[in-house]
C-alpha cells in the first residue's frame, strides 16, 4: 500500500509556464517514486498520448527563469537536458504510461490538487467581482463602507497559504 502524498507538497511543485499550470518531469518522477530518466523513457515510448497541450519541453530561457526561483530545482541548474512540463491532462496520461498502483494513486492526488486550485481561483474571482459590484453600488455613499471595501480587497489579494514564520533565538 502506498502512502498518500500531502496536497501542500503537490501544490508547491505546480508552476505556471506559458500561461498553463504545469508540473516538471523531475517533480513528477519524485512523486511517482521513479527516476526521471525512466519517466521520460516511458513518455517517449508513448508519444501519441502526449500532444503539445498535454506536455512540452521547456526552452533554455524558461529553464533559466524557473531554476533560480525554486530551490528544489537546483539540480537542474547544471543539467544539459531541458525538462519536460506536463499539464493536468498530461499527468492523467502518465498514470496510464507508468501503470503501477503508486502511479495511479499519485496521479489521482495530483489531479485533485489541480482541481482544488482551479476552484480556489474561481472562488476568489467570484468574491472579487462581488466586492467590485457592491463598491460600485454603495462605495460612493459613505466613507466607512469604502474603508470596509479596501480592507476586503486587501484580504482577497493576500496569498491564500501562509507559511508560519520560524522563531529565531533560544527557546526557554
Amino acid at each position: 500500500m502506498t502512502k498518500a502524498v500531502p496536497i501542500d507538497k503537490i501544490e508547491s511543485k505546480i508552476l505556471v509556464i506559458r500561461g498553463k499550470r504545469i508540473m516538471l518531469d523531475v517533480d513528477l518522477a519524485e512523486l511517482y517514486g521513479v527516476k526521471t530518466k525512466h519517466l521520460n523513457r516511458q513518455v517517449k515510448r508513448n508519444l501519441l498520448r502526449f500532444p503539445p497541450q498535454y506536455m512540452f519541453q521547456l526552452t533554455e530561457e524558461e529553464k533559466n527563469k524557473v531554476v533560480p526561483n525554486w530551490h528544489h530545482l537546483g539540480k537542474l541548474k547544471y543539467s544539459h537536458q531541458l525538462p519536460y512540463a506536463f499539464t493536468e491532462h498530461g499527468v492523467a496520461m502518465l498514470s496510464a504510461v507508468l501503470n503501477s498502483p503508486r502511479a495511479i494513486k499519485t496521479s489521482i492526488y495530483i489531479i485533485n490538487t489541480f482541481i482544488r486550485l482551479r476552484q480556489l481561483l474561481s472562488n476568489n474571482k467570484v468574491l472579487a467581482n462581488m466586492i467590485m459590484e457592491l463598491e460600485r453600488k454603495y462605495g460612493k455613499h459613505e466613507l466607512e463602507i469604502s474603508t470596509l471595501f479596501n480592507i476586503l480587497k486587501k484580504l482577497v489579494t493576500k496569498p491564500l497559504i501562509k507559511k508560519p514564520k520560524r522563531q529565531i533565538g533560544f527557546l526557554r
